[in-house]
């Protein structure tokens, strides 16, 4: 159980990891390439140490249940991507908002500039879809494929 425990743990902060990864891209904020190192040092100390500890016990990679660790990994998947896209929409939204990226038009109608919406959010958003369709489609075959067996 351990085991399955730090596995899950190792692959949230891999996404993380790419996830600060985007934001930076997108942002070239300072923050974000600092949470970006942070986590690719997390990765390293905790792949390092479900290495370390399946050597000694290797016992432990047998007892784990596949199925059960392949559905959390894919519903972890799903929400970290749910949130990129929720995160995007909401900055998008906010900047529809901002008067200095709208004006109005001589009929009074509001007409919003091209800079609300960045090229980077767009790449992120769409390069995202696939992972969500994929993770999203598997994590509710299983909930369903559970719930028939009830």
């Amino acid at each position: 159980m351990i085991i399955a425990i730090c596995i899950v743990v190792l692959l949230l902060s891999f996404g993380f990891h790419l996830f600060f990864l985007m934001q930076y891209v997108v942002t070239k904020d300072t923050r974000q390439l600092r949470r970006f190192v942070n986590t690719a040092i997390s990765n390293i100390v905790i792949a390092g140490g479900v290495t370390i500890l399946v050597l000694f016990r290797p016992d432990l990679i047998r007892s784990i249940d596949v199925d059960m660790l392949l559905w959390m990994i894919t519903g972890a998947i799903m929400v970290m991507m749910v949130t990129i896209k929720v995160t995007i929409v909401r900055n998008i939204m906010q900047r529809a908002k901002d008067p200095a990226f709208f004006h109005y038009n001589y009929f009074g109608k509001k007409i919003l500039d091209p800079g609300v919406v960045k090229p980077g959010e767009v790449m992120v958003f769409m390069l995202t879809m696939p992972f969500f369709l994929l993770a999203g489609a598997y994590f509710v075959a299983r909930i369903v494929n559970w719930a028939l067996k009830i």
